[in-house]
């Protein structure tokens, strides 16, 4: 093999490809480093996420029973529209190749077709994560979190489904909660969820022998995924007794799913990751425009989609990590 000696004036082959054996430019390979450096930073949130979900899998929330909304459709769809979000961000990741492959071909009018379509699936896909936040805000049937910090859910001994804490609380007058989000509890104005203080939900719990408490999922050994505990009647009355307040949606302090740590993982990681491909839509409308204004013609090359291309691909390719580990996992 070829050695390399640089004297003075005299340089030698080095490495077969001179002195820059990859050919690749300054903006590319610092694109790179940015590219290993974020893959060490969201290993490690993905690594904590692992590691808390392990240690409080009985109290873990499962993620079917979370992710279960579709915009304008009443029912339960579990993962149905997080795996669409999925689908719309991989295909992203397929136009941005094809875009880039245009632009090694000089081809501007396709470049920009390509880019236009990879800002739309990235637009699509951060809207979607807001609207997978708001729902998740919001929450669905709300629950009782005990004095040990445990997370009891109702639920309907007729049908076998969840029961929402506004369809079998009393309203007793002069008992109204108000939940402000100091507490920890986000505060619902007119026209959504409604707030119910614990003693309303105790009340209307006793007075509908239908509704029963759902505890914490028992993991069987060998198998990686549990089931949560139904109590009967009789352990389900003995059980509110350990309730402290209503807990409806999740935030970073209450979650009404289970741990709150799931809620806190979620935040951070997801909105992290929304954070990225947020800045990688801003940042392919700019080099979108800039295509359009005939700047990469002029230079006679279009690296700069390529590494914007870079910066996506990074980006779907975390996404398909988050998603295994908190909705496939």
């Amino acid at each position: 093999m070829d050695s390399t000696v640089t004297t003075g004036t005299a340089e030698e082959n080095v490495w077969g490809g001179g002195n820059r054996p990859l050919g690749a430019s300054y903006g590319k390979l610092m694109m790179w480093f940015f590219i290993v450096s974020d893959a060490l930073t969201f290993s490690g949130f993905l690594a904590a996420y692992g590691f808390s979900r392990f240690k409080f899998i009985e109290i873990w929330p499962i993620a079917d029973e979370v992710f279960t909304h579709v915009p304008f459709f009443h029912g339960n769809y579990p993962m149905i529209y997080v795996a669409f979000m999925t689908f719309i961000l991989i295909m992203s990741s397929v136009t941005m190749v094809l875009a880039v492959d245009a632009g090694h071909k000089m081809k501007k009018n396709s470049v920009i077709w390509y880019m236009f379509f990879t800002i739309i699936g990235g637009a699509i896909f951060v809207g979607s994560q807001a609207w997978e936040w708001g729902t998740f805000i919001k929450g669905d049937y709300g629950a009782v979190e005990t004095k040990g910090g445990r997370i009891l859910q109702f639920v309907n001994a007729e049908t076998g489904e969840r029961a929402a804490i506004r369809d079998f609380a009393k309203t007793i007058s002069g008992d109204r909660a108000v939940h402000e989000n100091s507490k920890g509890v986000w505060f619902y104005g007119e026209g959504s969820l409604p707030s119910y203080s614990f003693n309303e939900v105790v009340e209307g719990f006793k007075a509908n022998p239908s509704i029963l408490i759902r505890t914490e999922q028992i993991v069987q050994e060998g198998e990686h995924e549990g089931h949560k505990t139904l109590l009967n009647r009789e352990e389900s009355l003995k059980k509110i007794k350990d309730g402290k307040l209503v807990v409806e949606g999740a935030n970073l302090i209450r979650n009404e799913y289970g741990s709150r740590l799931f809620a806190d993982f979620f935040f951070f990681i997801t909105g992290f990751h929304g954070f990225h491909v947020f800045s990688g839509v801003v940042i392919n409308v700019i080099i979108f425009f800039n295509v359009i204004l005939g700047t990469y013609e002029k230079r006679g090359h279009y690296e700069m989609v390529e590494k914007v291309g870079l910066y996506w691909h990074f980006v779907d390719l975390v996404w398909v990590f988050v998603f295994t580990f908190f909705y496939l996992v």
